[in-house]
C-alpha cells in the first residue's frame, strides 16, 4: 500500500531527501568528477519526473478545469461544440515541424505546402482569469515560402441533424496575434455530390472575434446535409505566430422578419 501523500513517514523520507541534495549542492566543489558525473546524472533523472508532475499537476489545478464547454450561447441555440483541443489535453500535444495534413487530433488538421520545415504547431494550457476555454492552439511560422496555410477544423456529424437553411452557425474565436494578419473562414457543408461554402473574414481589431455564416444564401439541399468543416485560412504567416485561445460554434435559427 502506497504510504499517504501527507503521512509522517513520508514527510520524515521528504525532508532526508531534500537535506541530502542541499548537502550534495554544498560539496560540488569537493567532489571528484566522476562521482560528480553521476550526482549529476541522478539529478537530471529525478528532475525530469519533477518536472513531469509539475507539468501534470499545475495542468490540472489551473483553471479554467479540463471538459469545460462553457462557454456563452446566444438565445435558441440547439447545438453548440468546443472542439476537442480546446476542451481537452491532446495525445499529441505538439508538432515540429507540422508538416502538411498532420493533426493535433482528428478535429483539427493542418494544411500547407511551405517544402520548409519551419511552420509548428501545438496544445497550450490555458492560465487566464478570463480564460474559458482549458487550453489554447499556437501556430508558429518562421520562413515560410508556400503559398497557403490552413487550420482544418472538422465539425461532428450532429451539427448536420435537423441543419435549415434557417440557420446562421456562429463561431466565436479568442485569438492573439503576434503581428497583424488577415484569417479567413470559410465553412463547407457537404449535401449529396455537393458542397456549399460560405467564406467570411474573422475581424481583427480585438482579440474576441465573432462570425455568423448565413445559410439562407446558400444552395444547401436540407435533405441531404451529412457532414460541415471550417477552414482557417491564415494570410501571409511567415514571420508570425498565433494563439488561438477559444474556439466554439453555435447553431441557431435566424430571427423571423
Amino acid at each position: 500500500m502506497p504510504f499517504p501523500l501527507q503521512g509522517p513517514i513520508t514527510r520524515f523520507l521528504h525532508r532526508r531527501s531534500i537535506a541530502r541534495w542541499r548537502k550534495a549542492t554544498a560539496s560540488v566543489g569537493a567532489i571528484d568528477l566522476a562521482t560528480l558525473d553521476q550526482k549529476n546524472e541522478s539529478a537530471k533523472k529525478l528532475l525530469r519526473h519533477i518536472q513531469a508532475f509539475r507539468f501534470a499537476a499545475e495542468s490540472r489545478l489551473a483553471l479554467p478545469p479540463i471538459g469545460s464547454n462553457i462557454f456563452p450561447q446566444p438565445p435558441g441555440t440547439d447545438w453548440a461544440w468546443r472542439p476537442k483541443p480546446w476542451r481537452a489535453a491532446a495525445d499529441t500535444v505538439g508538432l515540429v515541424p507540422a508538416l502538411s495534413k498532420m493533426q493535433i487530433t482528428n478535429e483539427l488538421v493542418i494544411f500547407h505546402d511551405c517544402p520548409r520545415a519551419e511552420v509548428s504547431l501545438r496544445q497550450v494550457r490555458n492560465t487566464h482569469d478570463t480564460d474559458l476555454a482549458p487550453f489554447g492552439i499556437t501556430l508558429e511560422t518562421f520562413h515560410f515560402t508556400g503559398s497557403y496555410l490552413s487550420l482544418v477544423i472538422e465539425i461532428p456529424k450532429g451539427s448536420c441533424e435537423g441543419l435549415r437553411k434557417r440557420h446562421l452557425i456562429r463561431l466565436a474565436a479568442l485569438i492573439e496575434r503576434e503581428r497583424p494578419t488577415t484569417i479567413y473562414a470559410r465553412l463547407n457543408v457537404k449535401n449529396g455530390p455537393n458542397t456549399e461554402q460560405v467564406l467570411l473574414s474573422l475581424p481583427d481589431d480585438t482579440p474576441e472575434t465573432m462570425i455568423e455564416f448565413d445559410l439562407a444564401y446558400s444552395g444547401l439541399n436540407e435533405q441531404r446535409a451529412e457532414r460541415m468543416w471550417i477552414d482557417l485560412m491564415i494570410e501571409r504567416p511567415a514571420m508570425n505566430k498565433l494563439t488561438i485561445r477559444d474556439l466554439t460554434l453555435c447553431r441557431y435559427p435566424r430571427a423571423e422578419i
